[in-house]
C-alpha cells in the first residue's frame, strides 16, 4: 500500500478515534473475538474493498478480512461483500471508516457505470474531473475507474488545461494555446475550453492537442465536431459542461472523443452497505 494511502487512512481513523472508543471500551472485553459480515442493502458497482481491508489491517494487524466478491463487479442487495474476523473492539473501531469509504467509492463507481451504459455502443469516453473530495482525490478516481470511466488529469501538475479564467488573462484562445506550448515540455498534451465555433478555429490554428467543447448545446456541439475533423486530424474532443443522464447520449452522438462529468465524483450518492457483527 502506498505511503499516503495509509496516511489517509490514518488521518481518517484518527478523526474518528481521538482519544479512544469509549462506547467500545465500556462494553466490550480486552478478549471477546466476533466475526464481521459487509452487506451490500442494495444493487451497486463495489469499489474500496483494498482500502477498507486495509483500515481493519491499521487498525488490529491480527484482524482476518476476506474479500467475497470481486473489486469492480456489479453485486445484488443482500450479497455479502466481506467478512472479518478477529477482536471485537478491532471490528468495531474500524467499522465506520472502512464503511464510509466503502459506501463513497461504490457511489462513485455505481454512478460511473450509469454513464458508461447510457452510451453503450458508442464510441466515447467517459471521464471524470478535478471535482473530488479534497485529499481524497486518489480514491475518486479509482472508483471512477472501477465503474468502467477514465481518469482526466490527476492534478495541475500532469496535463495543460486551458480554461476561461486562463484565457481571459492571457489575452485569447490563440494567445494562451501558443504560450502553453512554448513552456510544456514535450510529453505534456494541451487542452483548451472553448465555448463557440469562433474559438474552436483558433484553438486548432494555435496547434491544440485537445479541444473541449464547453457548455455548447448540441447543434454547436455536432458543427464544432465537424469543424476540427475537416480541419484536423488527431486532435481529442472532448465535451463538458452540465452533463447528466439525461443529456449524455446526445452529447455522445455527436462523434465528440471525451465527455467529462463533473457529477461522477461530486454528486454520486452513497452506497447504502453495512456491517453486521455477531459473536464466534
Amino acid at each position: 500500500m502506498f505511503s499516503h494511502i495509509d496516511e489517509t487512512l490514518i488521518n481518517a481513523l484518527k478523526e474518528d478515534l481521538g482519544s479512544g472508543d469509549v462506547t467500545t471500551a465500556a462494553l466490550i472485553p480486552e478478549d471477546h473475538v466476533s466475526e464481521a459480515l459487509l452487506v451490500a442493502k442494495g444493487d451497486i458497482v463495489l469499489a474500496g474493498l483494498p482500502f477498507a481491508e486495509r483500515v481493519f489491517q491499521l487498525v488490529d494487524s491480527s484482524l482476518i478480512f476476506k474479500s467475497l466478491k470481486r473489486e469492480g463487479s456489479r453485486v445484488g442487495k443482500g450479497s455479502i461483500i466481506a467478512r472479518a474476523k478477529g477482536k471485537t473492539a478491532g471490528l468495531l473501531i474500524a467499522e465506520r471508516t472502512a464503511l464510509n469509504l466503502l459506501q463513497r467509492m461504490s457511489g462513485i463507481a455505481t454512478l460511473t457505470n450509469e454513464y458508461i451504459e447510457a452510451v453503450r455502443g458508442l464510441n466515447v469516453a467517459i471521464t471524470d474531473t478535478r471535482k473530488t473530495a479534497p485529499g481524497l482525490r486518489f480514491f475518486d478516481k479509482y472508483a471512477v475507474s472501477m465503474g468502467g470511466g477514465m481518469n482526466h488529469r490527476y492534478g495541475l501538475y500532469d496535463g495543460v488545461l486551458i480554461k476561461d479564467n486562463h484565457i481571459a488573462a492571457a489575452g485569447g484562445v490563440g494567445k494562451a494555446v501558443k504560450l502553453a506550448r512554448a513552456s510544456a515540455h514535450h510529453l505534456l498534451k494541451i487542452e483548451v475550453e472553448v465555448n463557440n465555433i469562433s474559438e474552436v478555429k483558433e484553438a486548432l490554428s494555435a496547434g491544440a492537442d485537445i479541444i473541449m467543447l464547453d457548455n455548447m448545446d448540441v447543434d454547436m456541439m455536432k458543427k464544432a465536431v465537424g469543424v476540427i475533423r475537416q480541419k484536423k486530424s488527431g486532435v481529442l474532443i472532448e465535451a463538458s459542461g452540465n452533463m447528466n443522464l439525461d443529456n449524455i447520449r446526445e452529447a455522445a452522438e455527436t462523434g465528440v472523443d471525451l465527455i467529462s462529468v463533473g457529477a461522477l465524483t461530486h454528486s454520486a450518492p452513497a452506497a447504502d452497505l453495512s456491517l453486521q457483527i455477531r459473536s464466534v
